[in-house]
């Protein structure tokens, strides 16, 4: 076996290093700055070759060198649909977002949010359940403020009363100002002529400009019964982002669906703390409405909806959006498929 001398093997390693440094060099050529300095240092060799032992090959060397290839990393796995009952609006909320991944999966630092609940008449406090709850609405506020929105806006386009007396009476107004948001009035001017691709009936319609253009958009329905759409919950609440809602109403369920495919909220929240069983959208007697202190959240339109539709004893495909929604490929209606995690606060 050939052997090599201390001297010998010192020489190799010189003659080694210059030939691994030249190799750099010529790489590095023509490369920006920028790169260079984005590669990182090669780990301290931990090379050991004993005296009087055979000369080292680049196989040994190879060998010796920690390997630079990155560990593999799992991808987290959220439910498609979280359901929270028995606990006060904003403890709801937050149990709810963070089965989900938390609110840093939907709104980056800096992000442009609206806040879109149902705030449609100003006659009506929230206990009526024709409007959505004022404190599930501060605690997504909240919510977004924690992982850093650079600003939040709510807003809606009441058709009972105007908007200002609406935001004040549903007691939203109170709420979004105490967590250091913004009541944002939608104005008739910013409506946009839009194309809506995807659509099967409603292929233009005029939207609120403000919705197109921002980050995140959360939709914030409150769960409540409807005269003519059976229900009102998250697609029937984009009805309020659009400026002619009356042509909406021919062909409602796959218009909705329609509108749901240019307009996609990133979250959908149902408020489900109180409900309207009967006499809705409007509602006015509080014998139609039933407390069950629940919230539901879903970065899936349909599928908040379609589980949402269960607390009025109705299955999803009895609602005309969620059938709609479902075969347009908006989103999931089959709950027993899906990953639902379900928390009782109280429990």
């Amino acid at each position: 076996m050939a052997r090599i001398s201390r001297r010998s093997f010192l020489r190799w390693i010189a003659i080694q290093a210059g030939a691994l440094a030249g190799g750099r060099v010529l790489t590095a050529c023509g490369r920006p700055e920028k790169q260079l300095q984005a590669v990182a240092p090669p780990e301290k060799s931990t090379l050991t070759i004993p005296p009087d032992t055979a000369a080292p090959t680049p196989e040994t060397y190879a060998s010796q060198v920690p390997s630079a290839t990155p560990e593999p990393t799992s991808t987290p796995s959220y439910p498609d649909l979280a359901v929270v009952r028995a606990g006060e609006p904003e403890p709801l909320v937050r149990a709810a977002i963070a089965a989900l991944g938390g609110m840093e999966r939907f709104v980056r630092p800096g992000d442009d949010v609206i806040i879109k609940p149902n705030i449609c008449v100003a006659y009506h406090t929230f206990e009526y359940a024709a409007t959505t709850n004022p404190w599930v609405v501060g605690a997504l506020l909240k919510l977004c403020w924690e992982v850093g929105a650079g600003r939040v806006r709510v807003m809606d386009y009441p058709f009972g009363g105007t908007a200002d007396r609406a935001y004040v009476q549903s007691g939203i107004k109170d709420q979004v100002l105490a967590a250091g948001g913004m009541m944002e009035t939608i104005s008739s001017f910013k409506f946009v002529r839009t194309e809506i691709p995807e659509a099967i009936d409603l292929r233009v319609c005029d939207i609120y400009d403000d919705i197109l253009q921002a980050d995140v958009v959360i939709n914030v329905p409150i769960a409540k019964h409807h005269g003519l759409a059976r229900l009102t919950l998250g697609m029937k609440n984009l009805m309020g982002v659009i400026k002619d809602r009356p042509a909406m109403h021919r062909n409602l369920g796959q218009r909705l669906a329609d509108l749901a495919s240019r307009v996609r909220p990133a979250l959908t929240v149902v408020d489900a703390v109180r409900i309207l069983r009967d006499n809705g959208p409007t509602g006015g007697n509080l014998n139609d409405v039933q407390k069950l202190d629940t919230v539901i959240a879903s970065p899936d339109i349909v599928a908040a909806d379609s589980y949402a539709a269960t607390l009025f004893g109705l299955r999803p495909e009895q609602l005309s959006y969620v059938a709609a929604g479902t075969a347009m490929g908006l989103g999931r209606s089959d709950l027993d498929a899906m990953k639902i995690e379900e928390i009782n606060l109280s429990a």
